[in-house]
């Protein structure tokens, strides 16, 4: 499996419709809003890295609101319990949600 992070500058105007639209893309498992200095993140889940170029230059260049793009491909993923710790920023888990 090969994995794909795709960061996205978007018209600012058409954050909330171009993530939507990346949603939808075949092999897009995940997509965030985010701050700085990029606007939303994609990430890719893929059989083949050949598919990698049918995605991003076949698919998301056709999304519209996009600006400009920048794809980075993960080469080690760590344990999944330690990676959704990383969705925790600023949660106290001593306080009940």
């Amino acid at each position: 499996m090969v994995t794909a992070i795709v960061m996205v500058q978007a018209e600012r105007q058409r954050i909330q419709e171009t993530a939507e639209a990346l949603a939808g893309v075949p092999s897009v498992r995940e997509v965030y809003s985010v701050t700085g200095e990029w606007d939303i993140v994609a990430v890719l889940r893929l059989t083949r890295y050949e598919d990698l170029d049918d995605v991003v230059t076949g698919h998301l260049r056709k999304v519209e609101g996009i600006v400009r793009t920048q794809t980075m491909l993960a080469f080690r993923t760590y344990s999944e319990s330690l990676l959704d710790q990383g969705f925790g920023v600023g949660l106290d888990e001593s306080q009940p949600s």
